[in-house]
């Protein structure tokens, strides 16, 4: 049986969830009848708080904030789905940031600062100022750090080592030796360390890196994870009137879309002529049938709360860094399941 939610409770006594939410927490700001009503339904269907949830109840603000670099970014868009349903289910609210430069990244962090204003910061991709560093680490102030990482807080990544290796040996395993990549802005640590990998991943095998085939963005709107990205890196390539590879491993779905679409207007087909795997598994990936390292994104934002909120509990508490391995799927557009045959030239 699935335990009840606050959820349940507020459809069987016909409230909202932030009115039951209120109630369990003891605030003032409810009638009395209403009150009553919550708690007799609470207690007919067996209801039990959630630790979590107990614990955010004593809080003063009941408010975390998220400062992200860009608000269409899919990835961020998946991963704040997992924060949102997660602290809406106890409660509590969000306030997100979006910075698109490193002194707004600053200005948020100043604000987020600010006692009584939130009870805690979860930063995301965006590499944390020493000196706010210093700061948080010094005050105690609850700080998670998202696809991102420093050694004084918690953080919560996805392998991008393993991940680039796992979709480069996949290409190769399926017979391709002339393999190139679109990469994001090199100023993003995921960038740099897809990158590496891959260029690991391919000397290990025997092969060497050629870089003409290599694409780093220099877009800096959202470090180049954008279809505008993968598509003007396609046509450069496309532009240099050399050989395309017959392989490309591009370090984000929403790349890939772009990349799709560039060599479509030039009639190159995937995966018969050029073959794709790319990075993230966002719910597009799947309608463009893209082979992709599936990250869990939701996942990562609802352990991003629960570290959050142990952190809030236990300030002394040891760090923890957790780093989830990304797994393939294989979908169309690396050619897997129609076994193509490349011809090196």
């Amino acid at each position: 049986m699935l335990a009840v939610t606050i959820y349940d409770i507020a459809r069987e006594a016909n409230v909202g969830i932030g009115t039951v939410s209120r109630v369990l927490n003891n605030s003032p700001k409810v009638t009395t009848q209403t009150r009553d009503r919550v708690v007799t339904v609470a207690k007919r269907l067996n209801y039990q708080p959630h630790a979590y949830a107990q614990a955010l109840a004593r809080k003063r603000s009941n408010t975390l904030c998220a400062i992200i670099p860009f608000f269409t970014n899919y990835f961020f868009i998946e991963v704040l789905q997992g924060v949102q349903e997660t602290l809406t289910s106890l409660g509590y609210d969000l306030i997100i940031h979006g910075a698109n430069s490193k002194d707004q990244v600053e200005e948020y962090l100043i604000r987020s600062m600010r006692k009584g204003r939130v009870d805690g910061t979860l930063l995301f991709s965006l590499e944390l100022p020493e000196r706010f560093a210093d700061e948080f680490s010094e005050n105690k102030m609850p700080l998670v750090l998202v696809d991102t990482f420093h050694p004084k807080f918690d953080s919560i990544r996805v392998d991008n080592a393993t991940g680039a290796k796992i979709a480069t040996e996949h290409l190769l395993s399926l017979g391709h030796t002339n393999i190139g990549m679109i990469n994001a802005n090199l100023k993003s640590a995921p960038a740099r360390e897809r990158l590496m990998n891959f260029k690991q991943t391919l000397t290990e095998n025997g092969i060497a890196v050629n870089e003409e085939n290599i694409i780093n963005s220099s877009e800096t709107r959202n470090d180049g994870f954008s279809r505008e990205s993968g598509y003007h890196s396609m046509k450069e390539c496309i532009a240099s009137g050399k050989k395309l590879p017959t392989a490309f491993f591009v370090s984000s779905d929403i790349q890939a879309i772009g990349v799709l679409a560039a060599l479509r207007e030039n009639s190159i087909r995937v995966p018969e002529d050029v073959a794709i795997v790319s990075f993230d598994d966002v719910e597009l990936a799947k309608i463009f049938d893209l082979t992709t390292m599936s990250q869990p994104m939701f996942n990562m934002g609802e352990l991003a709360v629960k570290k959050m909120l142990e952190r809030i509990e236990h300030p002394d508490a040891l760090v923890t860094s957790v780093n989830f391995k990304p797994t393939l799927v294989v979908r169309a557009s690396c050619g897997a399941n129609k076994k193509y045959v490349f011809h090196q030239q």
